[in-house]
């Protein structure tokens, strides 16, 4: 096989060099790369590992003479027009399984800090601030958490429930037959019914851009707490809060935000007041898109991308 050339446009555990090198690949990384030049050199690479920055549209793709193959080193692929990718049978990947470990604790986190008033309860500690009763907490068990989309991240998390005493319920609209031990395979009229807990692990398409808007979140019975570690467009900011407000939703855990370039808002912008109301609750807890970034992700997901390269290589 001839030495083929990766173009590595993002910042990447170091490992991602050697292990390249030992399947025979020539790496070039260069992760503070920006578009313009990546598109005045890509035409000599027939790899690319990208991660948050590069966005692969059909111009980008207008400069890939010799590209075969794109990786993500991350989960999901809603930066890349897959549809223009395969019409140009350019093979595509993203490194799921790398991350997965860490978003399955993260989620669990979360909602246990939540519960219990950890981070607020931390706080008020360090101000000598004792207050028990405020800081009453309440339990998982006997709760029912609903997944929707059981791929690696709904899995991991699934996992994690099980000595938690609930019941997990779990509905992917590209998936069947996957109920075990671990979950019950549910219809989202089931979801609607019984969900205590709502944890979101889909990608963002067409499909679930806006899922959780305010006519979604009327159709569950009970009122409900919301994880939210997929993506923040997933989710409406305007319906979270309104249902916050409410009571609606009990509370929320919060890994991503429709708009996550917190300098970028306008002073006084209606975006601007509704992210200041939610940061003013108690009952809802803020990570800054960090769910699945581990420092054992930062590697697994190095491990993950060469396992698929080989595999499509036949190494």
């Amino acid at each position: 096989m001839n030495m083929k050339k990766v173009l590595i446009v993002d910042d990447m555990h170091p490992s991602i060099l050697p292990m390249l090198e030992e399947i025979g690949f020539v790496p070039d990384y260069q992760p503070s790369i920006q578009r313009e030049e990546i598109l005045d050199i890509i035409k000599n690479y027939e790899g690319l590992l990208i991660r948050n920055k590069t966005k692969v549209d059909k111009e980008f793709l207008t400069y890939t003479s010799k590209l075969e193959f794109i990786g993500r080193a991350g989960a999901g692929l809603d930066l890349i027009d897959i549809p223009a990718v395969e019409k140009m049978k350019i093979q595509l990947f993203a490194a799921n399984e790398g991350n997965s470990d860490a978003v399955g604790e993260h989620t669990l986190g979360m909602i246990l800090n939540l519960f219990n008033k950890i981070n607020w309860a931390d706080a008020e500690v360090r101000q000598k601030v004792w207050l028990r009763e405020a800081n009453r907490g309440i339990e998982l068990m006997g709760m029912t958490v609903g997944i929707i989309g059981y791929g690696n991240m709904g899995k991991a998390v699934a996992q994690r429930l099980k000595g938690f005493g609930v019941e997990v319920l779990a509905y992917d609209l590209y998936k069947q037959d996957f109920g075990s031990e671990l979950v019950k395979e549910a219809t989202m009229e089931e979801i609607f019914e019984k969900t205590d807990v709502l944890s979101l692990h889909v990608p963002l398409t067409d499909k679930t851009r806006q899922l959780v808007d305010e006519a979604f979140l009327v159709k569950f019975h009970k009122d409900i707490f919301l994880v939210n570690t997929s993506r923040g467009e997933v989710a409406s900011i305007r319906a979270v809060l309104n249902a916050l407000k409410t009571g609606k939703l009990r509370g929320a855990c919060l890994d991503v935000l429709e708009n996550e370039k917190m300098h970028q808002l306008k002073i006084n912008s209606e975006q601007e007041i509704m992210y200041n109301e939610l940061f003013s609750m108690k009952n809802v807890i803020f990570t800054p898109h960090v769910a699945g970034w581990t420092k054992e992700s930062y590697f697994k997901i190095n491990q993950v991308l060469v396992n698929k390269i080989k595999a499509m290589y036949g190494i």
